[in-house]
Formats: C-alpha cells, sequence, structure tokens
C-alpha cells in the first residue's frame, strides 16, 4: 500500500512529462475466460456469471449462486505468453454484489546478456534469467437501480508491471458499466479507464549495464508517467429459445470505441476509432454450449498498396454440470501472423447456501 501511495504522489509530480499512449496496459485488453474468447470477445452485454469483473461489472448482478468462483489459464504465441486469470464474486442480494479479481500475463526465463562481457571476453556463466509480468489487482461493486432491467457497476484498478530488476510501475485507474434488459433484449456499456488510468515507472540500471545500452546504440529509459485513455463499449444481444425451448440461440454485437489516435480499426479517423466484434452462442438444454466470433477487424496496408482485411475468428465449445461450468475456446491472438492459435480452459464453480 505504501508504494502505491508513493506511486500516486509522485504522478501528481510528473505534470507536462505524462504521455497518453495507443496501447498502454494493453494486457488487461486480451479478455478473459473461455466463454468470451470463444465468442470474439462480445459479451458486455449478456455476461452474467463472475467474470463480469473484467467484461462488465454491472453483470455481477445477474449471478444466480451466492458465490462463484471462475478460473481460466491460457499461452499464447506457442506457449510464450503465460496468461492466468482468477476471480470470486460474492452477492449479498437482489441489489448488490462484490468480486476481487487477478489477472497475471509474463514472459518468464528471459536471458539477460547486458553482462555476458567480462573484461572483453565472453562468458557465458553471466548469463542470467529474469520475468517481464504484468499484475491487474480488481475490486468490482454491482448494483440495481429503481428502473426495472438496469443494473450498474464499477471497478477500481491496481496494476503492478515488472521486468527483471530493470523497470517496474504502479498504477491505478476505474472502469464502470451498466446492463439494460428490456423483453429480450440484452444492451450494455463498458467505459475502462474512464478518469484516464496511470503507470508510473521507475528504472534501475547498474553503470556497466547502462554503458553497455549505450554501447548498442539503445537509449537509456527515464522514470516516466504512462497514461491509458478511456474506451467505451457498446454492447446488445438477444437471446431465441428454439423446439420448446430446449434450444437457445444467442448473437451479440459490440463495438469498441476509442479515442486516442488513428488506428488500423475498420471504421478510423482521427476523432475515433471503432472495432466491432460478433459473437454467437448455441445451447443446448443449458447443458451443452457451442460458441463461435470474430474480433479485430483490420484494413491492412500490403506493400503493393492495396488494403486487405484481416480479422481474428475463434471457436469454444461449453459443458455446465450443475453448480460446475467447463468452457474450452480456441483463438487466434496474432492477426495477419502465422503463429499457433491459443488454446483457452476456464473454470466456473457456484456455490450456495443450503435451504
Amino acid at each position: 500500500m505504501k508504494q502505491i501511495l508513493i506511486s500516486i504522489l509522485s504522478a501528481l509530480t510528473f505534470g507536462v512529462n505524462a504521455q497518453i499512449l495507443k496501447y498502454s496496459n494493453e494486457f488487461l485488453s486480451i479478455g478473459v475466460g473461455a466463454r468470451a474468447a470463444g465468442m470474439g470477445g462480445a459479451l458486455v452485454a449478456s455476461v452474467d456469471d463472475a467474470t463480469s469483473a473484467y467484461w462488465n461489472p454491472a453483470g455481477l448482478m445477474h449471478i444466480q449462486d451466492n458465490v462463484q468462483v471462475a478460473l481460466m489459464h491460457n499461452e499464447q504465441f506457442a506457449g510464450i505468453v503465460k496468461h492466468d486469470y482468477g476471480t470470486v464474486s460474492f452477492k449479498f442480494n437482489d441489489k448488490s454484489a462484490v468480486a476481487l479479481s487477478m489477472i497475471r500475463v509474463g514472459v518468464d526465463d528471459i536471458p539477460n546478456t547486458l553482462n555476458l562481457f567480462q573484461n572483453g571476453q565472453l562468458d557465458y556463466s553471466r548469463i542470467k534469467s529474469f520475468s517481464s509480468v504484468d499484475y491487474g489487482f480488481i475490486g468490482s461493486y454491482a448494483r440495481s437501480m429503481p428502473i426495472n432491467g438496469l443494473t450498474v457497476g464499477g471497478n477500481v484498478k491496481v496494476i503492478r508491471r515488472v521486468v527483471g530488476e530493470f523497470a517496474s510501475a504502479w498504477g491505478f485507474g476505474f472502469d464502470v458499466g451498466a446492463q439494460y434488459r428490456f423483453n429480450k433484449w440484452l444492451t450494455a456499456v463498458s467505459i475502462r479507464d474512464i478518469t484516464t488510468t496511470f503507470n508510473v515507472w521507475n528504472y534501475s540500471f547498474s553503470e556497466q549495464e547502462k554503458q553497455v545500452l549505450l554501447q548498442t546504440n539503445n537509449a537509456l529509459p527515464s522514470n516516466t508517467l504512462e497514461l491509458t485513455a478511456p474506451k467505451m463499449i457498446l454492447g446488445v444481444a438477444r437471446k431465441f429459445m428454439l423446439f420448446k425451448n430446449k434450444v437457445s440461440v444467442m448473437p451479440e454485437l459490440n463495438t469498441e470505441l476509442t479515442f486516442d489516435g488513428t488506428k488500423n480499426n475498420i471504421i478510423q479517423s482521427k476523432y475515433f476509432n471503432a472495432d466491432p466484434k460478433f459473437g454467437l452462442e448455441l445451447g443446448y438444454k443449458n447443458l451443452v454450449f457451442v460458441r463461435s466470433g470474430v474480433m479485430n477487424i483490420q484494413s491492412i496496408k500490403q506493400i503493393d498498396g492495396k488494403k486487405e482485411l484481416s480479422y481474428m475468428p475463434s471457436v469454444g465449445v461449453g459443458l455446465k454440470i450443475n453448480n460446475l461450468s467447463i468452457d474450452y475456446a480456441l483463438s487466434n491472438f496474432s492477426t495477419g501472423a502465422d503463429l499457433p492459435y491459443s488454446n483457452i480452459i476456464s473454470l466456473r464453480l457456484g456455490i450456495n447456501k443450503k435451504g
């Protein structure tokens, strides 16, 4: 807590040295849960389980269990990047709920060759390994509103980023969200980093390491304040029940709006960018689910000057046995690249009071 307070006070002293980066805290944009991954990340309107703490905290009010625990493991880029998530939610009554969550994204065993040379000679015994790890700690609160069908929620985020012994950062931010359900329609808005999230970076290198960086034409990093601009996600979904309510069909469309400069999104401008995501979930007797989705639709300019449409597809399946849900998804996190698909596995367990 002391370090967090120091970081907050430090942020106030950076002033004009702060800068908004387009891809700041991207580890918090990957998404969590195999259900969401199978639906292309289109879930802010229909999410109704413990992963609501990430996607839209307002969805915590639609959890049917007193306590719900959710876990996820994902390895990206042939296992180089490890992505883990865990959350526990508590529904107090029909008016309020809370959740605590943690996200970890890390690359381990990275060789550090800064001290490879000793007295002008190669010394491989001096090669050490380090990890580059990002953590997100999220506290969530949700509440039902007097308007029938309307729920709202908010997140408090504490961010910890560590790159070996060379660099570290503390960050802080807020998210808000709302869901409104009327008839069979599900609508939502989720605003992440609503007050602009900051990371205070501190760097530490020995004199020898500084010399190596300079001799290899690398700039020496300086302590900085990194800002993450707000983004808004709009969502709409509808569930259709077929064959005497045995089969459910639920399509969902999300649109992510960013306002931090032109990006490669399918809809782009200097004022805002729109990134549509589409997901579909088919269910049978609320027991077996099949999912598919597409996200990160981009218009990429090729070498010959022509633009080519690129996107990230995904598929998934789910099984619900009483209070236990097991979900699996196969997704491509490498748009336009010939890299292996990622396997995402998640578990969700509901715990209820007896009687």
